[in-house]
């Protein structure tokens, strides 16, 4: 089976789905030149894959989510979170790239539907271009 389940039970994007989107983004040079730094490479093998995604559902509750977010078309920074970083790789930083991108209009608050789905989109863009960060150093967890 090609679908994850969510750990709130909730199903999730599909692999299928994903490789779509993939390769839509892929046409765009904008989208497809985006990559991980190495500090965002660092912070997600310290931190985790599960810490990202909940850090990245945090912040597109705040930032996103609002039927008119604050600073819309600005709020995303370029760096500083492999989430901002996936954001803008694919089409998830504003809601303008949300409609061109996804089909998800603006002028109304997102979803509960909406919000996994784009984390979907981040965490599948993340894990594709998380290749060796398991060779990276990170504290192990202690308890």
């Amino acid at each position: 089976m090609d679908q994850k389940a969510d750990p709130r039970g909730s199903l999730t994007m599909t692999e299928r789905e994903w490789i779509i989107l993939k390769r839509r983004l892929a046409e765009s040079e904008f989208r497809s030149r985006f990559r991980l730094s190495g500090p965002d490479l660092h912070y997600l093998a310290e931190r985790g894959f599960d810490t990202v995604r909940s850090q990245s559902e945090k912040l597109i509750r705040t930032r996103l989510a609002p039927a008119d977010p604050p600073n819309d078309g600005r709020q995303t920074p370029m760096r500083g979170h492999p989430c901002f970083t996936a954001q803008h790789a694919t089409g998830c930083c504003c809601r303008g790239c949300l409609q061109k991108w996804h089909g998800i209009p603006p002028g109304r608050p997102l979803s509960e539907t909406d919000i996994q789905r784009i984390v979907d989109i981040l965490m599948f863009w993340i894990r594709d271009h998380a290749n060796g960060i398991e060779h990276l150093p990170h504290t192990p967890d202690l308890f």
